[in-house]
């Protein structure tokens, strides 16, 4: 059973589409990495598949009743702004309300981003890198099947990064998914098991890192070429030179 499923799935910008006839399913067990340039339609094909925006075609979020979708899917979006005041566990334990109260969730999720002793701090008073750190982890303490992410990994230092990202293939490999719109190639070759690559708001690949990043995939989108490896700790990318 999919756990997100979108049919020509179309956002608007006036008459503008900025998402133009998306159609593709994520099943459990996926580590997605949603990628393309700037302006490709990243934030809008989330944010419309969460019924967030107004669209055309179908998306199975979408169509569930509000309190449905909160227990199916969980969205991290770009802005970060924490307003309030609390500590990082009143926040992270945020992610629980509307569902049972549950001590281990929130625990679970300070653990896997490492936030253990941040728990009593202000939010509010950490940096930038860090109250994107207490975000994820009350999006990880919601335990919905499915995560949407939008540029989780944006502005963290590298431990951060690599933190976040094996949190999130851990998160597949217990049997749950995430899509992650991800502008780092190289952390989306090593991490991701799939890639959907959208470029002017259409999806014009979709497979793994190998079948995605290829020499004419990288040019017809970005406009740059890369070098790619094979490691025994799995594949490497680094985009090395601007062909236009």
């Amino acid at each position: 059973m999919s756990l997100l499923s979108l049919d020509k799935l179309t956002v608007r910008r006036g008459v503008c589409p900025v998402v133009d006839g998306v159609s593709f399913t994520v099943q459990p067990g996926e580590f997605v990495g949603l990628i393309g340039p700037n302006g490709a339609g990243k934030t809008s094909l989330l944010r419309g598949a969460l019924g967030l925006l107004p669209h055309e075609g179908r998306s199975s979020l979408s169509a569930l009743p509000a309190a449905a979708r909160a227990r199916a899917a969980a969205f991290m979006p770009q802005g970060r702004e924490i307003a309030w005041p609390v500590t990082v566990e009143t926040l992270v334990a945020l992610g629980r309300s509307g569902q049972p109260e549950d001590g281990t969730a929130v625990e679970e999720a300070l653990r896997r981003m490492a936030l253990q002793g941040y728990r009593g701090r202000k939010a509010t008073a950490l940096s930038g890198g860090e109250q994107a750190r207490v975000l994820i982890a009350r999006v990880l303490a919601q335990e919905t099947p499915l995560v949407l992410a939008d540029e989780p990994v944006a502005g963290l230092d590298p431990e951060a990064q690599i933190r976040t990202m094996q949190v999130f293939a851990g998160l597949a490999a217990e049997g749950r998914s995430v899509i992650a719109s991800i502008h780092d190639l190289g952390l989306a070759a090593r991490h991701c098991s799939r890639l959907l690559l959208l470029h002017r708001g259409q999806l014009i690949a979709d497979g793994t890192p190998a079948e995605v990043l290829t020499d004419q995939l990288l040019a017809d989108a970005f406009g740059i070429k890369g070098f790619h490896a094979m490691t025994p700790e799995g594949p490497v990318f680094q985009p090395t030179e601007v062909l236009r």
